[in-house]
């Protein structure tokens, strides 16, 4: 993963370099016979292609509390709570992702400089999954009858705890520079994702006098989903194969907001050490974000 970080932080200098040798400036271009450029003065324009993105999901935080109450011959025999926090490390995901963009750009008055905006959709479809997952617990459970209070340690298990990134928005004001037949372009706005938290075959234990049991019985699922704003930038350059069609290259980075989610399920366990019965409450909380860094190109029609 090092070696790809290395390629994808030198790949706004070689747009830098590829833009120098696609062609000259107006003000540079010979008088008389010169063709004229292919480069409009403005022009909205769509485009369709795709991109290959690396996305990094960072250190996931959770949270998750347990209560239980033990019943043996339908008496109450004891209650106790246990809770404790997590810090989920999660692998970085690469995979290819159509895009579509729409946009606008006019040059500045008498001047090769432009400006525009184009608005990006990319459907990034990454997951990144770790099995399992502990969640450490801490707690104590009381006695009814003596008022004795235990305290013990445990964990919640996930199987697999999973979290994705679907679709990605980017609204970008543009900042560029026109040669003859190509542009080169540096644009910054604000994006829209869609994340999700997946924590698969939950199921809560405690270690009570050296003895793990299972306290939650049966695994639940969690999910949680949402819409996150984000911030995101783009330095790119466009080649006009005529004043209509051009291909547009770009190297972008963003960054989401954290996706923040809550969960919660009740439980009975018939099957609790010494033929008792556990009822109770699992729940908890998740929290992480998404960063994204990719080369996306499009081939476009202009207006």
């Amino acid at each position: 993963m090092r070696d790809r970080g290395v390629a994808f932080r030198h790949l706004p200098l070689v747009f830098l370099g590829l833009a120098a040798a696609l062609g000259a400036p107006a003000a540079a271009r010979a008088q008389g016979d010169a063709p004229a450029p292919l480069v409009p003065a403005s022009a909205f324009y769509v485009g369709l292609g795709g991109g290959y993105n690396s996305v990094s999901f960072g250190t996931q935080s959770a949270y998750m509390a347990g209560t239980a109450d033990a019943y043996l011959g339908g008496y109450l025999i004891q209650s106790g709570a246990a809770a404790g926090p997590a810090s989920i490390a999660m692998n970085a995901q690469s995979a290819f992702a159509p895009a579509v963009q729409a946009g606008y750009f006019q040059h500045f008055e008498s001047s090769d400089w432009l400006w525009g905006a184009k608005l990006a959709y990319a459907y990034l479809g990454t997951t990144s999954t770790v099995s399992p997952a502990l969640v450490p617990q801490s707690g104590a459970f009381t006695y009814t009858h003596s008022g004795i209070t235990v305290p013990f340690t445990g964990n919640v298990v996930v199987s697999s705890y999973q979290t994705l990134l679907n679709h990605q928005f980017a609204a970008m004001p543009l900042l560029g520079y026109a040669f003859d037949r190509s542009t080169v372009y540096f644009g910054a706005g604000p994006t829209l994702s869609q994340m999700q938290t997946k924590l698969n075959r939950v199921v809560g234990f405690a270690d009570i006098y050296g003895q793990r049991t299972d306290i939650s019985g049966a695994p639940v699922n969690f999910a949680g989903s949402g819409w996150v704003v984000g911030g995101a930038f783009a330095l790119g350059g466009t080649y006009f194969l005529d004043s209509s069609w051009f291909l547009d290259a770009s190297y972008g980075f963003a960054m989401t907001r954290s996706l923040n989610a809550s969960y919660f399920s009740a439980f009975t366990n018939p099957n609790l050490t010494f033929g008792a019965t556990a009822s109770g409450t699992l729940s908890g909380s998740s929290s992480g974000n998404a960063t994204t860094q990719g080369v996306t190109v499009s081939i476009n029609k202009a207006f």
